[in-house]
């Protein structure tokens, strides 16, 4: 779950659709990746193994607030990784392999056990899968990557952030792909423009939420529509040919 704290309440993203958003913007950049359906999927669904968990919202009673995805107990969170990244396999191997490498990035110099061994699971899951691709398809791998981490980036700034609004820490010097940095500015409430643009065509986003007292009363489900707008054409750099 996504939480953005407001001052009588807090409105809640669903990971997946966080996850839906991310595909969003994915499929409107100017570059498309190669290979391009199983990239495109890959971003779409990064998070479809929170379903289960966000079917609730478990509520942190030490800090009087819902856990986020920053936060969410340790245990649970990875077994969703781990049987999302499964299935998701079933599924496309190519995309399981890029979503694998997000996940295992999250705990990259962890020295918790439980996320040690979650991080060498994937990184054998990942060799495993790259056994079965071309050599095009691995020298792709990294730029992917990339490219599903900036579009997280850019679905969690509109969902971290209030309309409007650059407050959170993480967005304060825009995203970065390639060598090539991105500041997003907001026309206004509803509509978002990223400088310089790597966009192909202006296009809407819709996200929603529920919102939920800080008693922990579900007030209702609700929407944020958005327009993202393009600004002067901008070429993002060549991919580096690097898994």
């Amino acid at each position: 779950m996504i939480v953005r704290e407001k001052p009588d309440s807090y409105v809640l993203v669903k990971q997946h659709d966080h996850g839906l958003i991310a595909g969003e913007f994915a499929r409107h950049l100017a570059e498309e990746p190669y290979p391009p359906e199983p990239t495109l999927y890959a971003i779409a669904t990064h998070d479809a193994g929170w379903q289960g968990l966000d079917q609730t919202v478990r509520w942190d009673e030490a800090a009087g607030k819902p856990y986020s995805f920053t936060n969410y107990p340790t245990g649970p969170k990875l077994r969703a990784y781990r049987e999302g990244l499964d299935l998701l396999e079933s599924q496309d191997r190519y995309a399981a392999c890029l979503c694998s490498m997000h996940y295992a990035s999250f705990v990259r110099n962890s020295k918790d056990v439980d996320e040690v061994r979650f991080r060498e699971g994937e990184i054998r899951r990942q060799e495993r899968l790259k056994g079965v691709m071309s050599e095009e398809e691995v020298e792709n791998l990294g730029h992917n990557f990339r490219l599903l981490q900036m579009c997280d980036d850019l679905s969690l700034f509109v969902c971290l952030n209030e309309p409007g609004r650059n407050d959170h820490p993480w967005y304060k010097n825009g995203f970065k792909l390639e060598g090539a940095r991105f500041e997003p500015i907001w026309e206004d409430r509803h509509i978002l423009r990223l400088d310089p643009n790597p966009f192909s065509e202006p296009f809407d986003l819709v996200i929603p939420y529920t919102l939920v007292t800080q008693s922990g009363r579900r007030v209702g489900s609700e929407r944020l529509e958005l327009r993202v707008t393009l600004g002067e054409p901008s070429a993002l750099a060549p991919p580096e040919r690097s898994p």
